[in-house]
């Protein structure tokens, strides 16, 4: 079917598309020259964009989980700041050189 993902390159494609469609629609619907029924039909796809992204999403936190878990099976929870994952990354150099 068209416009759905075909692969896992289609997958960000399809999420970067949408994401660019939708912002395009708020474009649009803030210009105030559309009729009610084009306003309508660019807000229910907007809708449907809106949940095509948020979907996106949530799989790729789960595959964040997934990467973050610790050998022992359990989930490490890293805050979400680059500086954390760097300090991060460097215990884990220092673990390596230590062990």
């Amino acid at each position: 079917m068209k416009g759905e993902p075909r692969g896992k390159g289609a997958r960000k494609d399809s999420f970067e598309a949408s994401l660019k469609n939708l912002e395009e629609i708020v474009q649009r619907l803030e210009g105030g020259e559309l009729t009610l029924e084009e306003s309508l039909r660019l807000f229910e796809e907007g809708v449907r964009l809106t949940r095509v992204c948020a979907a996106t999403l949530d799989e790729a936190d789960r595959r964040i989980a997934v990467l973050m878990r610790r050998e022992d099976g359990s989930l490490e929870e890293v805050p979400a700041d680059p500086d954390a994952y760097a300090r991060r990354d460097d215990d884990a150099e220092g673990e390596d050189e230590a062990g």
